[in-house]
């Protein structure tokens, strides 16, 4: 089978911030970042809680209120790329590319958004990708998907930037989706690392679709609050197994040559 992308990866806030020092992570953007290259594709959370802590560590308060997160997005957008670019091979151009939802239910902006990210590996570039939560507000985005499921079957939300890594795997066709996640990958047992699956695999995709719902029975809760949870990142990762992906889920603590290379515990989802 023929992909016309390595890799697509994401990797969430929190893994992006030192929880004991209140700062960002160093460590693990230069561990991550120094691994990307021409033919992956990285979405990237982190732009709200980074731009959160600026603002403290200039002003000594938090904001107020339901923009709060909209007004912090914006200051540590610019913070997020910085850093990716400071720490990415100088070889290589980094490019930022800020999505919402219209850019996947609109067939003429998601076929525009297609051919940018399949011209950034032969112009060595790598796509670094995050919602546009600074002019999205959540009222109207409501509105807009409410809108679009009256007139379709199908809608795209991108409700985390999960969803959105996996709307990208489709889009581009990759040949692996890689999801970081603050655990090894998908527990028999909540909790319990050493229920840890494996392989989610089957002959052929319809079994490994039935094989991957049975697993989300075995999910509930997710890593932090406002995240939607390891059943949901098993909903969203169907499309891309449909169209041959290969699925990983991993903890970000490792790095991405010793989870592809399977040298780190991860939950591995394909068709055998």
């Amino acid at each position: 089978m023929k992909y016309d992308i390595e890799l697509v990866g994401k990797i969430g806030s929190m893994a992006l911030i030192n929880q004991e020092y209140n700062d960002i992570n160093y460590n693990i953007f230069s561990r991550i970042t120094r691994e990307l290259r021409p033919g992956y594709i990285w979405v990237s959370s982190g732009a709200a809680e980074i731009g959160r802590l600026d603002f403290i560590k200039r002003t000594g308060a938090e904001l107020l209120g339901d923009t709060a997160k909209t007004d912090y997005a914006a200051q540590g957008q610019s913070i997020l790329m910085q850093i990716y670019r400071q720490f990415t091979d100088s070889r290589y151009s980094v490019r930022q590319i800020l999505v919402e939802h219209q850019h996947f239910n609109d067939e003429e902006k998601r076929e525009h958004l297609k051919e940018l990210l399949l011209r950034c590996p032969e112009q060595c570039a790598i796509p670094i990708i995050n919602y546009n939560d600074p002019v999205s507000d959540e009222e109207n985005r409501k509105l807009e998907i409410q809108t679009l499921r009256s007139k379709a079957q199908k809608v795209v939300e991108c409700v985390d930037n999960d969803e959105t890594a996996s709307q990208i795997a489709c889009l581009v066709k990759c040949r692996t989706l890689l999801i970081y996640s603050g655990v090894d990958g998908i527990y028999q047992k909540p909790d319990d690392p050493s229920t840890l699956i494996k392989e989610i695999s089957g002959k052929n995709t319809d079994e490994l679709l039935q094989n991957v719902a049975a697993c989300q029975s075995h999910c509930s809760g997710s890593s932090r609050a406002g995240a939607y949870g390891a059943r949901a990142k098993l909903e969203y990762i169907k499309e891309p197994l449909k169209n041959g992906t290969t699925v990983i889920i991993a903890n970000s603590k490792y790095s991405l040559s010793d989870v592809l290379n399977g040298k780190a515990p991860r939950t591995i989802i394909q068709v055998r």
